[in-house]
C-alpha cells in the first residue's frame, strides 16, 4: 500500500531518522513524535495507516501507550520495537494490543516487510474483499467491512485479531496448526517465537468472541497441534 501515512514514536533521533529515510524512501509519508503522549494525540487527531511504536520512551512505557490506543478505538495496525530478545517485551506487547513486533537490532529490511504485510493485511485483501459475511454461532463477520457483531453487540478487534477469525471461521470445524494460522495471518515461516505469539493473539481474541473466556466453547485448543473453531459451540446452561 503506496502512499501510506505511518506514525513513528521513537524517542532516539538517530534510530528515528534512519527509520523515517528509509520508509520515505519506500513512497510512505512519515511522522515523526518522540514522547508517546504526543503520539497518541497525533494518531486519534490524525488517524495514521499504521503506528510504529518503541518499547522505551521517556515519558511511560510504549505498552501502556497501545494500550492507550487500543482503548480510544483506534483499531490501526501497531508494529512495536522491542528490546534484544526479550520474551516478556513481546507478550507484553501483543497483550496490550499490538499486532506485531521487531526486535532490537533488527535490519530496515525485515522492518519494511513487517510494514508492508501489516499494511496489506489491513488495507488490502480483507479491506477490499468481497462483501460477505461468514455466521459462526451467535457471530456475524462482515469481511467486506472489517467488522464482527453480535446480535447488535459490536465487537472491536484489531486488524490481527479479525484475519485470525477470519481464517479460523473459513475453516471452521478444522483442525489448524500454530504453523498453518502464522502462515495465513501473518505471512511467514513459524517459529517458536511466533507460535508463542499466536496463543497471545488466540487469547485476547476469545476475551472478546467468548461468552466465558475462561471456558472457551467456540475457539477449542487441540492438544498437540493448535486450535479448532466450532460453528454450533455447546454453551453452558
Amino acid at each position: 500500500m503506496k502512499n501510506a501515512h505511518i506514525l513513528l514514536i521513537e524517542d532516539d533521533p538517530a534510530v528515528a531518522r534512519s527509520l523515517r529515510d528509509g520508509l520515505e524512501r519506500e513512497g510512505y509519508t512519515v511522522t515523526w513524535k518522540d514522547h508517546g503522549l504526543d503520539g497518541v494525540a497525533f494518531a486519534r487527531e490524525s488517524l495514521p495507516h499504521l503506528i510504529i511504536l518503541d518499547v522505551r520512551l521517556p515519558d511511560g512505557s510504549g505498552f501502556d501507550f497501545c494500550r492507550q490506543l487500543r482503548a480510544s478505538g483506534l483499531r490501526q495496525p501497531i508494529l512495536m520495537l522491542t528490546v534484544e530478545r526479550d520474551e516478556l517485551d513481546k507478550v507484553l506487547g501483543l497483550e496490550m494490543g499490538a499486532d506485531d513486533y521487531v526486535t532490537k537490532p533488527y535490519s530496515l529490511r525485515e522492518l519494511l516487510s513487517r510494514v508492508r504485510a501489516q499494511l496489506r493485511r489491513a488495507y488490502g485483501e480483507f479491506s477490499n474483499a468481497e462483501a460477505d459475511l461468514l455466521y459462526v454461532s451467535d457471530l456475524v463477520i462482515d469481511r467486506g467491512r472489517g467488522q464482527v457483531w453480535r446480535g447488535t453487540q459490536f465487537l472491536a478487534l484489531t486488524p490481527t485479531e479479525f484475519r485470525l477469525l477470519v481464517f479460523l471461521a473459513q475453516h471452521a470445524n478444522q483442525a489448524l496448526s500454530r504453523g498453518q494460522i502464522i502462515d495465513a495471518v501473518w505471512g511467514w515461516d513459524a517459529d517458536m517465537d511466533s507460535e508463542r505469539a499466536v496463543n497471545v493473539h488466540i487469547r485476547r481474541l476469545r476475551e472478546k468472541v467468548e461468552i466465558d473466556p475462561a471456558n472457551p466453547a467456540l475457539i477449542l485448543t487441540v492438544p498437540g497441534v493448535g486450535y479448532r473453531l466450532v460453528t454450533s459451540p455447546v454453551l453452558s446452561p
